[in-house]
């Protein structure tokens, strides 16, 4: 049991992990409003839909070498950690979480598969007006119309239903379970007992995250030109 007094602040989530997030937010409301604007504004949803698979790319990587909290194997759950959660949700006896909780974690998977999907699907689409993805030449004609269709329906509601269950997530927990996920979002930091982990977060680390986001782009830029 600790008293309150022997809390501190801990860094949970490091600095490329919370530019992540605002980027993504960023991006993805961006690729949406673009969408529906069309026109004029394709070029710009073209250029967001290449900085979100850079994005993704670089937090697959980061999930591996990044801070304690961001990485997968810390918070990814096993079947039986999410069942333990799931039944303990239902009987109102919330664990507490350091990082993601195991329902949190699955939908940033999900977020992040849906993302990669949306954004390939959109390389191969072509709405025969004007706008074409980059590898429509590199495709069949079935593909790209499988692609465009699953890119302007399926793929586009998916993306918006995760966002809308992602603030809902967020704003339950704010204003239902008293837990504010924005603040440590933001501050990188949560008050908890002082031998809880911590994420590295030193200026070597942010430069590796920041030379692995340039690696990131490198690769989508090649990938957006292989036609």
């Amino acid at each position: 049991m600790h008293h309150a007094s022997s809390f501190q602040r801990i860094r949970i989530w490091d600095l490329p992990t919370r530019v992540f997030r605002i980027l993504l937010a960023l991006s993805v409301a961006g690729l949406v409003i673009s969408g529906e604007i069309g026109g004029d504004a394709m070029p710009i949803h073209f250029m967001l839909g290449y900085v979100v698979l850079t994005l993704v790319f670089f937090r697959l990587i980061w999930g591996v070498v990044g801070g304690h909290w961001s990485r997968f194997v810390h918070f990814v759950p096993t079947p039986s950690k999410l069942l333990f959660y799931v039944q303990a949700v239902r009987a109102k006896q919330t664990p507490h979480s350091v990082g993601h909780n195991p329902l949190g974690a699955l939908s940033v998977l999900a977020m992040l598969a849906v993302l990669f999907v949306q954004v390939l699907s959109g390389f191969m689409s072509d709405d025969e007006i004007s706008n074409t993805g980059p590898w429509t030449a590199l495709v069949s004609s079935e593909w790209v119309s499988r692609a465009t269709e699953y890119h302007s329906d399926i793929g586009k509601v998916l993306l918006i239903l995760l966002v809308v269950a992602h603030v809902g997530a967020v704003l339950y927990h704010k204003r239902i379970k008293q837990d504010d996920l924005i603040t440590p979002m933001l501050t990188g930091d949560k008050v908890l007992p002082p031998e809880t982990h911590h994420s590295r977060d030193t200026l070597t680390s942010r430069l590796f995250a920041l030379s692995v986001l340039v690696g990131c782009g490198y690769v989508v830029y090649r990938l957006v030109n292989l036609g």
